[in-house]
């Protein structure tokens, strides 16, 4: 009988197992549920899992996620705890966690899985937002300046409450996983894509030394690397009272690429990724699959008149191992073994050989626009193969909305301690209050069945 295999043989083939079939794992019986439970807890699963893409659809309600497993080619609804997912734009994943900003555009971290939440300090801690209060000491609008204000100016803009998202943030970033208590997030956002940081438990934005026109950032041996548009590399070191911050590549580009990455890859080094984009009328575009719904319901943001009838399409990446030592890239043709997943996610590279549904040398792409706020516009999502630059996508018709705009996130399904687990954001008092996870969301899958599209 399945209870009677010896404990530690269960453990090796459960730890082995991509987390859908690890959950049905634990639905055998009491004692692989316990295994299941433990392994989970204990962040001794399968890592790093396959990644799935994050999503929301208009037919599954406001508070329930979609996510697609690539493993399986399966898509599934999460049910997630308020304010709904479907009302928040999403900033960055990292580590199995979404971070989002509300419709009054504070931001939060967010666990699909486990239905875990947890508010980061308000938008008005940062250096760039002041809040406009009415006559009853509520927050009404926002004061803040756009991407690059104009020379001279000194007065800033108002935005509505849910407006700002859209226009300061940018894409954000986690140093580990939440769960653990210890972490610290960092936020690259308007004017002049400047960077911001918080460490848990803080109750403020810090603003971090000046420099500007970031584009993507990431973790490696306690360290942020940060990488702007110009494939210039400064470090972050977050180990002491006071950050320290050094430039350790210079500029490697004269002019703004359509987007940056860098990434590490399994043996340690680091890659720049120079993402190159076309812009086409949506009218000529007869190859992107079409939605099984429409958002009809999605009011436009005030952006660019030049966006409203155009597509970001992905068209080619250049991949460039750093040297740091040498202060140089060094181009290179092949990912080899290696798959990478980009977009508005924390760059991610795995190696194939662990991964077999994946294909070796291509990349896996979400859209991530700058105006990636837009809830009208098809997102260009897919696959592409860096032998010969062709493309395919994930699914036809497309089962996600446009907006919040889908991104890749790796599943964690370690649930948090009791004492950290499930902060959300009271919206009347601006303070975090205790909020359970509903009973449909991944973590109680266990003894739920699962729902599926």
């Amino acid at each position: 009988m399945a209870s009677e295999m010896p404990e530690n043989i269960l453990l090796q083939i459960l730890a082995a197992l991509d987390l859908p079939d690890l959950i049905r794992a634990g639905s055998v019986c009491s004692a692989w549920h316990e295994a299941c439970t433990s392994l989970c807890n204990l962040g001794r699963w399968k890592q790093p899992q396959t990644p799935c893409l994050v999503y929301t659809a208009k037919s599954r309600g406001d508070s329930a996620a979609g996510l697609y497993s690539l493993s399986e080619k399966k898509a599934y609804t999460l049910a997630l705890p308020d304010p709904p997912v479907r009302s928040m734009s999403f900033i960055g994943s990292a580590h199995g966690w979404i971070i989002a900003a509300d419709d009054r555009s504070e931001l939060h971290l967010i666990n699909p899985i486990t239905g875990d939440r947890i508010a980061l300090p308000s938008i008005t801690t940062t250096e760039f937002v002041r809040p406009v209060y009415d006559n009853n000491g509520s927050v009404k609008e926002y004061l803040s300046w756009p991407a690059f204000p104009m020379r001279g100016r000194t007065t800033p803009n108002v935005y509505g409450l849910s407006e700002l998202r859209d226009i300061f943030f940018d894409k954000a970033f986690l140093s580990s996983d939440p769960s653990t208590g210890n972490y610290i997030v960092a936020a690259i956002h308007n004017p002049c894509y400047r960077l911001s940081f918080a460490r848990a438990g803080d109750d403020c934005w810090t603003l971090l030394p000046p420099h500007d026109d970031f584009g993507d950032c990431i973790f490696k041996d306690d360290l942020m690397y940060a990488l702007t548009q110009l494939g210039e590399i400064h470090v972050f070191d977050f180990s002491g009272p006071a950050v320290k911050q050094k430039v350790v590549l210079e500029k490697m580009r004269s002019y703004n690429a359509d987007n940056m990455y860098i990434v590490q890859i399994p043996c340690g080094d680091l890659l720049q990724i120079w993402g190159d984009y076309d812009f086409i009328p949506l009218a000529e575009d007869v190859s992107q699959p079409r939605p099984l719904e429409e958002d009809d319901d999605f009011s436009e943001p005030d952006l660019p008149y030049a966006y409203k009838s155009h597509k970001h399409y992905a068209t080619m990446f250049k991949l460039f191992k750093v040297d740091l030592t040498a202060n140089k890239l060094v181009e290179i043709s092949s990912l080899g073994e290696n798959v990478l997943f980009l977009g508005q996610n924390q760059s991610v590279c795995l190696c194939a050989e662990e991964h077999p549904q994946l294909k070796a040398n291509h990349v896996y792409f979400t859209d991530n626009d700058e105006f990636c706020g837009r809830k009208n516009i098809v997102r260009d999502i897919g696959v592409l193969n860096l032998s010969d630059n062709s493309r395919e996508y994930l699914a036809s018709p497309q089962i996600w909305s446009n907006w919040p705009s889908p991104m890749w996130i790796t599943p964690n399904p370690r649930k948090m301690s009791s004492a950290r687990s499930g902060s959300t954001y009271s919206k009347s008092q601006g303070t975090a209050r205790p909020q359970a996870p509903p009973t449909s969301c991944w973590a109680n899958v266990f003894w739920h069945e699962w729902s599926v599209a």
